[in-house]
């Protein structure tokens, strides 16, 4: 088992679940986080963390799209260790339905 990021998570991209994870396999996108599923540890101390929401344990339904998701971008994408501020108008986007029209598949900055 592993966790993932949903869609929750873009245009929000909340950062305190990096600083948690004992195994640091966060990748930062341009507007949002994704969890490398063969590094993930399947602790659970991220997913409490999350003000959006946006991190699932994969056995949860419709999550099985997202571990792929995960993978690819996590693969693509620097590793995130450190909690940034989360995006401009977060808490405005969250929650907020149709996110995947806003997905950016660029890379953030990690650190």
């Amino acid at each position: 088992m592993t966790y993932i990021v949903n869609d929750n998570c873009i245009a929000c991209k909340y950062t305190d679940c990096v600083e948690v994870c004992p195994v640091d396999c966060f990748y930062e996108g341009e507007n949002m986080l994704v969890i490398h599923p063969d590094e993930c540890i399947d602790c659970g101390v991220c997913e409490p963390e999350c003000p959006a929401d946006a991190i699932l344990p994969d056995t949860e339904p419709e999550a099985e799209k997202w571990v792929e998701f995960n993978r690819k971008y996590s693969e693509m994408w620097p590793v995130i260790i450190t909690k940034k501020d989360p995006l401009p108008g977060a808490e405005e986007m969250d929650g907020k339905d149709g996110k995947m029209e806003l997905f950016s598949p660029n890379p953030g900055e990690g650190g």
